[in-house]
């Protein structure tokens, strides 16, 4: 049975999920690109920003709903697309399908998630995005982009931040491969955590579950050095539905995929798995916001831990926000009970922080409320 009581904060499911997981299941989500220098300043810059608290204003009547795009938004954050998530616990996944439905948010579905992409929109009652990733060849890719079609899904999330997968020294170290593996190292590693292993038996082994066709495979760490601005077109063009292109941190970037006619730009870091030396993505966020106006959807992802940092997001500039690794802690940590457990924390602690800088709700957030430190 799991225990939630305990998981009061992200360095409480982080804590619990490092007991529970094999060593390399951790690693993979836990870690970053090069030294993890990247990841520890963007959580810096997060940490540092301020928020000006005001008094004797009524808050009484708070509501931190948020819609996106046709999505009713019962919380403002929806669940960043990772991949192979049912490493965390069986099933995780559905899990979070099944909490995006209950909140009307959406929900990423990987490339290479561990359930595949119908059912995924099907368990989350339609509150769900595919994230593609470019194939070398593109008959992948097209062959992904009918599928997700045909699925219902109406929002497709292009992740350009890839062009060679990065250097994750914590993965390499403990051998993490896709397709999942398993060699003597990782056999002692599954013994140590027999509750894991036990559990990930009796359901099956993990796997790319967009890829169980014979011939039609997907190479994780194949280039996708080719991808170009002639490509997003031709995508563009072949999506008719909301097109958002993820990875973004230069603000010339967002001004020429504002211009290419994308739906929306998701300032990120790949949650600093990619570059080590890239720049701060919630400072990144708020240049970008001033070169692409108040009116142009940005969304944010990257080292979002708590309600508060996701306060801060919006007041950076963003329109909407995504957790990730915290969302699958939760899980390892608690199951089910603990993702619902920390989603309501998320929300608890966002709707306590506008109350402390005088808001009622997260709409219009500026600047103005972030005091130099």
């Amino acid at each position: 049975m799991f225990g939630t009581p305990q998981i009061q904060s992200y360095a409480d499911a982080r804590a619990i999920a490092r007991w529970r997981l094999p060593w390399m299941v951790f690693d993979y989500i836990d870690g970053a690109a090069g030294e993890a220098h990247g990841e520890a300043l963007n959580l810096a810059a997060l940490r540092d920003i301020r928020l000006q608290p005001r008094v004797l204003v009524n808050v009484e009547g708070r509501d931190i709903g948020m819609p996106v795009f046709d999505h009713g938004g019962k919380l403002p954050f929806g669940i960043s697309p990772m991949g192979m998530c049912n490493l965390s616990a069986p099933g995780a996944d559905l899990m979070l399908a099944r909490i995006a439905a209950r909140h009307q948010m959406p929900v990423g579905v990987s490339t290479v998630a561990s359930t595949s992409l119908e059912q995924m929109i099907e368990v989350a009652d339609g509150h769900a995005w595919f994230q593609l990733y470019i194939s070398g060849d593109r008959s992948g890719t097209d062959r992904l982009i009918e599928r997700a079609k045909a699925a219902g899904y109406r929002t497709l999330i292009l992740t350009v931040d890839v062009p060679e997968v990065g250097r994750r020294p914590r993965e390499l170290r403990r051998g993490f491969k896709m397709p999942f593996r398993i060699g003597p190292k990782q056999f002692l590693d599954f013994a140590m955590h027999p509750r894991w292993s036990l559990s990930t038996l009796a359901n099956g082994k993990p796997e790319m579950a967009n890829f169980t066709e014979p011939g039609f495979e997907f190479d994780r760490t194949a280039s996708r050095a080719a991808a170009d601005w002639d490509l997003l077109d031709r995508l563009r063009g072949q999506w008719t539905g909301k097109l958002v292109v993820k990875g973004v941190t230069s603000v010339e970037d967002a001004k020429t995929l504002k211009a290419a006619g994308v739906d929306a730009i998701q300032v990120s870091t790949h949650g600093g798995r990619q570059l080590d030396s890239a720049p701060p993505p919630i400072l990144a966020l708020q240049k970008i916001r001033a070169a692409v106006g108040e009116d142009f959807p940005l969304l944010y992802d990257t080292g979002l831990r708590s309600g508060e940092d996701a306060v801060k997001a919006y007041a950076m500039g963003a329109n909407f926000v995504f957790f990730g690794r915290a969302l699958q802690f939760a899980i390892a940590a608690g199951g089910e009970e603990g993702l619902r457990r920390y989603c309501d924390l998320i929300a608890e602690d966002i709707s306590v922080t506008l109350a402390q800088v005088g808001k009622t709700n997260l709409r219009g957030l500026s600047s103005a409320l972030v005091q130099d430190s």
